[in-house]
């Protein structure tokens, strides 16, 4: 193995571990001022509250179930994803394989908590004006960020000119 891919996945390793850190501090540290009634619920801002959540369900809440199977299910997809997204850190581009690396350690924070609470906390409560986005944690905002980068990286970085016959 070369020396530039060695350093690729020295870096994206890095950027995996940072993300996975952050979340499990993140969630960790909600999880630890829960009160009495087994709830996190408090105002930060007129914009932001922290609001603890338990989703079964696959990113922000959507295919939820009580369904032990369906449950299992979309776990095993999980992971299948999270080896496909590996497998392309592995062969893309310095910057693709960061952003992917990206992608890849929020979902990890979030597989963990699958596995190990059967649901993952969210937390996060934006609105504006009373009106409420999906309740998120900070895993999701990595999955994300590393999604839009890798748009915005195939729109202007890997853009190739259209040949003219």
């Amino acid at each position: 193995m070369g020396n530039e891919k060695l350093n690729k996945l020295l870096v994206g390793f890095i950027f995996l571990v940072v993300c996975f850190t952050l979340d499990r501090f993140s969630k960790i540290y909600i999880l630890n001022i829960l009160n009495n009634d087994g709830q996190v619920d408090f105002y930060v801002n007129q914009y932001l509250n922290i609001y603890l959540v338990w989703n079964t369900g696959i990113g922000f809440g959507l295919f939820s179930s009580e369904s032990k199977a369906f449950y299992n299910f979309f776990t095993i997809l999980v992971i299948l994803i999270n080896l496909i997204i590996l497998y392309l850190a592995i062969l893309e581009t310095k910057i693709k394989s960061i952003f992917l690396m990206l992608i890849l350690g929020g979902s990890l924070g979030n597989l963990f908590d699958r596995l190990y609470y059967r649901a993952v906390p969210d937390f996060i409560d934006i609105n504006i004006n009373g009106l409420h986005w999906f309740i998120f944690n900070v895993a999701d905002i990595f999955i994300t960020i590393g999604i839009i980068c890798l748009i915005f990286a195939e729109i202007f970085i890997y853009k190739s000119p259209i040949k003219k016959k």
